[in-house]
């Protein structure tokens, strides 16, 4: 099967094992040999107020020396978009997002033509008596000018003088025919355009793949990965990144919400909160003038920390009250 230039599992294998044209080499100043060592990569991580521990450090640093994709699987907050972001600012590189969802169909990842401007450009043609051959009419109405790239096809796009990164978020949730589009642009990083004909990159891109975890990824689009798994923060490491992200918050409080949130993720909830949801509701408490927990305070803003009422319900009460003790005293031990 070829779609939109892309091959199907068995000829993208094909391809990864044979690429066409000659390999691409790197340069010392290109983004993937940046940091010649892990500590100088997690020091700029730290340096954009990215909390991280060695070993994502590390499969970040291999992400770049390798000129692999990296998949970083977890549950929803806890930080896998934002490394992107933050890749893409240290780097000093564009960042081009492909946010996945259900549905999502090869011409709004890869590209489509501007159909409504080539319709246009008949017309005006038809205007204008014919002045121009059939053959350069047709040259012209599948040119570039009318291509519209999409993400996937904007991240080998020659333009770039340098290095894109590439976040393909929540791949989890696109379809599993998706995948199989993937599977040659992470071998070879090329698209076919019929009517251009092969677009290949000059820059590899950094690729980050996030996902949720609702369902699994395919093994084939596994293999071509680097794989993290980021898990919920530790109190400790949650209060380091609390500090560096809302650094007004007071340390007192700021060491009482972590405690609270790492009670919240022992109750049997249906979404437990990540980092996203305590970045939130700290900025809520301090926009409110809260200088400590209290068990008015919590149940007025649950739905800041909580996203479903059966999990307010759940926390809400006698649950909520032990939670602010029991995040108080640990906060002051």
């Amino acid at each position: 099967m070829d779609v939109m230039g892309i091959r199907s599992d068995s000829e993208a294998h094909a391809v990864a094992t044979a690429p066409d044209g000659p390999p691409r080499t790197l340069g010392m100043g290109d983004a993937h040999t940046r940091f010649e060592r892990v500590e100088d990569l997690e020091r700029a991580l730290r340096g954009e107020r990215y909390i991280t521990d060695r070993s994502l450090a590390t499969t970040l640093f291999l992400t770049l020396r390798l000129q692999k994709p990296l998949l970083l699987e977890g549950e929803a907050g806890v930080g896998k978009t934002e490394i992107a972001k933050t890749l893409a600012t240290i780097l000093d590189a564009p960042l081009i997002r492909l946010q996945c969802y259900e549905g999502l169909d090869a011409s709004s990842a890869i590209y489509e033509w501007d159909y409504p401007r080539q319709m246009l450009y008949l017309r005006t043609l038809e205007a204008t008596a014919g002045g121009t051959s059939t053959e350069a009419a047709r040259r012209d109405l599948f040119g570039e000018d009318f291509l519209l790239k999409r993400p996937l096809l904007q991240a080998i796009d020659a333009a770039h003088d340098r290095a894109p990164v590439l976040l393909i978020d929540e791949v989890d949730r696109a379809d599993q025919e998706l995948e199989a589009f993937l599977l040659e642009l992470l071998s070879d990083f090329q698209v076919t355009v019929p009517e251009l004909g092969t677009m290949r990159a000059e820059h590899l891109p950094i690729v980050i793949l996030t996902s949720n975890r609702t369902r699994e990824i395919h093994d084939a689009l596994k293999r071509r990965c680097l794989y993290y798994w980021i898990d919920f923060p530790t109190i400790e490491k949650e209060f380091r990144i609390l500090q560096a992200r809302v650094p007004e918050a007071p340390k007192d409080l700021a060491r009482q919400i972590c405690a609270f949130t790492q009670g919240l993720r022992e109750v049997d909830l249906f979404k437990p909160p990540g980092m996203a949801e305590t970045m939130d509701w700290t900025r809520a408490l301090l926009a409110l003038g809260s200088a400590e927990l209290s068990p008015d305070t919590v149940e007025q803003t649950l739905g800041v920390i909580l996203k479903y009422q059966e999990d307010v319900e759940a926390v809400r009460g006698e649950r909520a009250n032990g939670l602010v003790s029991r995040a108080v005293r640990a906060a002051a031990s």
